[in-house]
């Protein structure tokens, strides 16, 4: 059984930094593309960055600039590095992975990390 275990969450103030990472244990598959995710207080999930298997990456208007997203593929982990947080990065930072399997398709969540930004 595969799990995404996330870690780095924590309390930080506006202007800050935080590294959020999350680990693929006991998977044999392929993993795709890895991503991350947000909830914040009274919100729907949101996308914040992607990053495919060659490395390639994308991220959502509101963090461009002030978030990374990298892979270590032995390690099967995905990071984001958070510069300059603000308030409203506040929320639950979810891992997602795509991981792939005799051509099937397989989709994972981590159980969240809460991130909160204070002023």
């Amino acid at each position: 059984q595969v799990q995404l275990v996330e870690s780095g969450g924590g309390l930080v103030q506006a202007g800050g930094s935080l590294r959020l990472s999350c680990v693929a244990s006991r998977s044999t598959f392929t993993i795709n593309v890895m991503a991350w995710y947000r909830q914040g207080p009274g919100k729907q999930r949101e996308l914040v960055a992607v990053i495919t298997g060659g490395g390639s990456t994308n991220y959502a208007d509101s963090v461009k600039g002030r978030f990374t997203i990298s892979r270590d593929n032995a390690k099967n982990t995905v990071y984001l590095q958070m510069n300059s947080l603000k308030v409203e990065d506040t929320g639950v930072y979810y891992c997602n992975a795509d991981l792939v399997n005799w051509g099937r398709h397989y989709d994972y969540w981590g159980q969240g990390t809460q991130v909160t930004v204070s002023s």
